[in-house]
């Protein structure tokens, strides 16, 4: 356990992240396609090839694609790349685009109670998660198959049912306060 001060929330946070590919035109243009991405630079550093993507006006770049995937990679070392919505609308205006592309595979659409999310492979295989969060807390790991072909109102229903039948079930409010207190201890609340 470090005995250094505790820092604020804001010391370090996520920025980017890089992942090595095969065929660096075919992911850009899909991560283009499908979410929307945005070329900010691109070019060779010595042998490697790099694109920069963002769709942040104010990031350079939120993923740093570089060629030089080994072929033979006994797994995929990427676990999975996550992407938040607002808004129910808008991961099935996602959904529904990763559908439409032949680079996209394996798509599946999970309640978490806490979150809704749609989660896919891209023409690489790596695992691609949308979600939106809830309105509701509950203990995870939960994962249940939802039919997003159902209306908004049904899947927000199922999303309820299943958060609030969980152990910890609570509100999204309850649960950061909850979380302002754990993230910093000794503050007075």
């Amino acid at each position: 356990m470090s005995t250094s001060p505790l820092l604020p929330q804001d010391a370090l946070q996520l920025s980017h992240m890089g992942f090595a590919v095969h065929d660096i035109q075919k992911m850009s243009s899909y991560y283009q396609e499908v979410l929307d991405f945005k070329i900010t630079d691109q070019g060779q550093l010595g042998t490697v090839s790099l694109v920069f993507l963002s769709r942040n006006e104010k990031e350079h770049h939120q993923i740093v694609m570089a060629n030089g995937r080994p072929e033979q990679l006994a797994f995929n070392p990427i676990n999975q790349i996550s992407f938040r919505v607002p808004n129910l609308t808008y991961l099935k205006l996602f959904r529904k685009r990763a559908l439409a592309n032949s680079g996209t595979h394996d798509l599946v659409s999970i309640c978490h109670g806490n979150a809704l999310s749609i989660y896919f492979r891209d023409p690489e295989g790596n695992r691609v998660e949308i979600f939106f969060d809830t309105p509701w807390y509950c203990e995870q790991p939960l994962r249940e198959v939802v039919d997003f072909d159902l209306s908004e109102e049904a899947i927000m229903q199922i999303a309820y049912q299943s958060a609030s039948s969980r152990p910890g079930f609570c509100s999204r409010e309850d649960w950061l306060a909850k979380m302002h207190v754990k993230m910093n201890p000794g503050e007075p609340h």
